[in-house]
């Protein structure tokens, strides 16, 4: 504004041979010499617009945030055409208006014929008005530029004086603010509360992911580990394969249900785990009969003493309490646990189908997670391989039961009469759990029954699924009324609570007599979700996992032959992984004699090139180019070979170092390779 009122008026009026300053009304103006008015204009516009500028300069400069600022908006034929009617005077002959443009506004000023004006007289009292707003617009155009440099100058001093933010690269003693922490990732550091500057970060509450400390009474604690027989896996790849955890053989559901992980909260407990010092890989396996977490470590007792270290924290248990039910095994022993897991043959229900499922669940799960490395992915791998062929070779899995089929089995022996007649069964779940139960009630003769889950569609599937049984479905909002209705509550739930109190069922009235008066519950779920005080009433009793091993030794006995025959298959699945394990030692070796063999071929190949004719007909370079590769080829099978096929492990060590000794290949050559490529 200050702009365009002090300069423009000056380029307009100095434009005609006499300077027209306008006083009042259109038509009231007094006429001065050209070469006086428009020096003072000049100067006075130039000195305000300096002023005005700086002004803006330190405003834009204390908001550096704020995008730049069109000064001149609007329209600037409609300010030309404002600003022409104030300035232009009447005169006798007016010829086309010359056009000033400045910035963003072009300016018309009218250039005259004549060199003299006629001005109408003016009054005494239109005389002072016209000075007195004259006076006016001069201070106002004068002190503006001023004003807007001091408020500069405020905001640039507040801006000074304001409190600095402190993110991560502060330095100092800080003593109070607001907390905040900082979200840490390989590549972006992002302070999502900042603290003012004097705020005390050593109890501002900082988290940054980094490598986990673990409680220092750990190292107090010695784990017993047992060397296994066979192969030294250190030996083969310096590291150690480690399995800890706790299965249902001696580990009572108090226990277990404190340690489990829900399969979607495992890709979170592997990069925790992978954060301790010694873990380099993690997996977790947790179902209702076993929590057990599956590590690579340099060091095998600090490996145990930080998984020891993240199950006592999960769990809430100390490691004094923990480390009686604790199972450890290592190297040979840990891949021998696994393959008999993944077969059925470490399972409460041997031969069970549902075990090798949750094997390749902690495969697939683990392959999106951070901290699931190549080890544990072959593993796994060779695990699932091993539970197929065992199921596939052997009757194991012939007549074979479930927990869900136990659970049933059991409901069955405990009523009067063994019957399921006149007997109102609800199940509490409608997942996989829910749907071997039903299968297994229906082959029982068992054929009425109530669903309850949270969602409908999934019950309605199971309703689908089994149309020859005649199932009711209730939402949980109905829960208790139907545990009221019920005799046998089967409980599969994937909730991680108490569901049913000894309060709720205490007011519920007594079942009929055929049932022996009794509600019996089959808690099936881990963790519970029926509590254990249901057992202090006279009319309720609750079964859980452990207590299914009645029906589990009838099974035993029945499957000990297959159970032998799979051994003898998993003696193989293991040396499988071994020999990977083994010929995976040997790819830097590969590599470094291929490379250097590569790059020697290619050397020779270049200077027969050179000692040759230039006209070498594509087909006679390809020529030369083939045979150069054959006999390298040639060469390094038998190399290659040794490298690859020697099972045993001093054997294939030994190999490894000759060829290292006799070829020269070092690390360097490697690097050469690639810097080259």
């Amino acid at each position: 504004i200050f702009f365009r009122a002090s300069i423009m008026p000056s380029v307009s009026l100095c434009s005609s041979q006499y300077d027209y300053q306008t006083l009042g009304s259109v038509g009231d103006a007094m006429v001065t010499p050209r070469s006086n008015t428009c020096q003072a204009l000049t100067v006075q516009a130039a000195a305000m617009t300096v002023l005005g500028m700086a002004g803006w300069g330190l405003v834009f400069m204390t908001f550096p945030s704020v995008a730049p600022t069109t000064l001149f908006a609007g329209n600037g034929v409609q300010q030309a055409q404002t600003l022409s009617r104030a300035t232009t005077m009447r005169m006798p002959t007016v010829a086309p208006p010359t056009r000033v443009a400045l910035g963003a506004t072009r300016f018309e000023a009218p250039v005259h014929e004549q060199q003299t004006a006629t001005v109408a007289p003016v009054g005494l009292m239109q005389r002072s008005s016209a000075a007195a707003t004259y006076a006016a617009s001069e201070v106002l155009l004068m002190l503006s530029p001023m004003v807007l440099a001091l408020t500069g100058l405020w905001y640039a001093w507040k801006r000074s004086t304001a409190p600095r933010m402190a993110f991560a690269g502060n330095a100092g003693q800080l003593s109070q603010g607001k907390s905040w922490t900082i979200d840490m990732s390989p590549t972006v550091m992002h302070a999502k509360v900042a603290a003012p500057a004097g705020a005390d970060l050593s109890t501002a509450g900082v988290a940054i992911p980094e490598t986990v400390v673990r409680c220092p009474t750990l190292d107090n604690f010695h784990p017993e580990l047992v060397t296994p027989e066979g192969k030294d896996y250190r030996a083969i790849s310096k590291l150690h394969v480690m399995v800890v955890g706790v299965s249902v053989h001696s580990t009572p559901v108090e226990i277990r249900e404190k340690l489990a992980v829900a399969k979607e909260d495992w890709p979170v407990a592997i990069e925790q785990l992978v954060q301790y010092s010694h873990i380099q890989e993690a997996g977790v396996l947790s179902t209702c009969n076993r929590m057990e977490i599956y590590v690579v470590a340099s060091d095998p007792k600090e490996g145990v003493r930080d998984v020891v270290g993240w199950m006592a924290q999960k769990s809430g248990l100390s490691h004094e309490e923990l480390s009686p039910y604790l199972f450890l095994r290592q190297d040979g022993d840990a891949v021998d646990h696994v393959l008999q897991v993944s077969a059925g043959l470490d399972s409460l229900i041997m031969g069970e189908g549902q075990i090798l499922s949750q094997v390749k669940s902690v495969h697939q799960v683990g392959s999106e997670a951070k901290g699931f490395g190549q080890y544990l992915s072959a593993l796994f791998m060779q695990a699932i391989t091993a539970g197929k062929r065992v199921r596939s070779e052997t009757s194991i899995a012939t007549g074979a039961v479930s927990v869900s089929s136990a659970a049933a089995e059991l409901a069955q022996m405990k009523l009067p009469g063994n019957t399921w007649e006149n007997v109102r069964v609800s199940i509490i779940g409608a997942g996989k759990m829910s749907k071997l139960l039903v299968k297994h009630l229906v082959s029982k003769g068992c054929t009425k029954m109530t669903i309850v889950n949270r969602s409908m569609p999934r019950a309605q599937e199971l309703q689908e699924e089994f149309p020859m049984a005649d199932m009711t479905i209730k939402l949980s909002p109905d829960l208790m009324s139907v545990v009221a209705d019920s005799d046998v509550i089967f409980v599969a739930s994937s909730s991680t609570e108490i569901l049913i109190h000894k309060e709720d069922v205490a007011s519920m009235p007594a079942p009929p007599a055929n049932v022996g008066g009794m509600r019996r519950f089959f808690d099936i779920s881990v963790p519970r979700n029926t509590s254990t005080e249901l057992n202090e009433l006279e009319n309720a009793h609750v079964f859980n996992v452990d207590d299914l091993k009645e029906v589990v030794e009838a099974n035993k006995e029945a499957r000990k032959e297959a159970a032998e025959a799979a051994l003898v298959l998993l003696k193989d699945e293991k040396a499988s992984f071994e020999g990977w394990m083994t010929a995976l030692q040997a790819v830097p070796t590969i590599k470094r004699l291929r490379g250097k063999a590569e790059a020697i071929r290619v050397m020779e190949l270049e200077k027969a090139k050179n000692k040759l004719s230039d006209d070498l007909t594509p087909k006679q370079l390809k020529t030369l180019e083939d045979l150069s590769r054959g006999i390298m080829n040639k060469m390094l099978h038998a190399p290659m070979q040794a490298l690859r096929g020697d099972e045993d492990l001093e054997a294939h060590l030994g190999n490894i170092t000759v060829l290292s000794r006799v070829f020269n290949l070092t690390e360097e050559d490697e690097k050469m390779q690639k810097r080259k490529k």
